[in-house]
């Protein structure tokens, strides 16, 4: 289990919150209307990625203070899918919700912390799907082709930015073997490190695992790692045995690292 962030939030935190959501939305989401051409019946929508990030971000929010089957909780998660109807209800939910906690109607739970663990897996199972919508964009504009490690990096980067304040990539590992090497990625406040991997034609199963092991021998003596996760991107379904290598690695390191593959197929 991932160390938790032991954010205790009062009400003016929380308000402070929803109103930076809510205006992110009026100005980075709703103004990204668009309706497919020539589709009869056809709703409007807005961004997918900008609209999933913003979402992903305001529900985890919303649950770190309100208890489960909370009603605006509810409304809330039936607005997932990016349509623009969707939207506008999602920011009549978080206004309404500033109105009932000003009012009292609504005492926030102080108990409940941000969930590192749930954080994280959010942003490694989606990943793929995040990564294959890019490649649709309105009007065919640019976008991030994911080809290398350092487009994986680039939008890994992006996404723990949704739910982490200190993501640092600049970090020189100890000496292993005679070199040093920089990580990936380093959360600062939980202690854990990122590895990125991206598999690519001729890289074995092998070889895969001969790098991560490689990996967990040098973070261990990291003063600031504590946590270990080394992230495979593998979107041609290149390895062979997923399932072996995430169980032979997570239970000869077993509680301090973990190893992901995906998309797991």
């Amino acid at each position: 289990m991932y160390e938790s962030q032991n954010k205790k939030m009062n009400t003016n935190t929380i308000i402070t919150e929803l109103q930076s959501l809510i205006k992110e939305s009026r100005e980075e989401i709703l103004p990204t209307k668009w309706i497919a051409e020539g589709v009869i019946g056809s709703p409007y929508r807005v961004s997918f990625d900008k609209y999933s990030g913003w979402f992903t971000k305001a529900f985890s929010f919303l649950k770190l203070f309100l208890p489960e089957g909370d009603v605006f909780l509810s409304r809330f998660s039936e607005c997932s899918e990016n349509l623009y109807s969707f939207a506008e209800t999602g920011l009549v939910i978080l206004e309404s919700l500033i109105e009932y906690i000003e009012k009292g109607f609504i005492v926030p739970e102080q108990s409940k912390s941000f969930d590192t663990e749930v954080a994280l897996k959010t942003v490694f199972s989606r990943f793929h799907r995040v990564a294959r919508q890019l490649r649709s964009r309105h009007e065919n504009r640019e976008t991030l082709d994911i080809s290398d490690e350092y487009d994986v990096q680039d939008l890994l980067h992006a996404l723990l930015r949704l739910f982490f304040d200190d993501v640092r990539t600049e970090e020189w590992t100890p000496s292993y073997a005679g070199k040093s090497a920089r990580m990936d990625f380093l959360l600062k406040n939980e202690c854990i490190v990122i590895e990125v991997k991206k598999t690519r034609q001729g890289l074995t199963d092998k070889e895969v695992g001969d790098q991560l092991i490689i990996d967990v021998d040098r973070y261990k003596v990291h003063q600031d790692c504590k946590k270990l996760i080394c992230f495979v991107y593998d979107p041609e379904g290149r390895i062979g045995n997923p399932e072996g290598i995430m169980r032979d690695l997570n239970k000869q390191h077993e509680g301090f690292v973990e190893v992901i593959i995906e998309p797991n197929m």
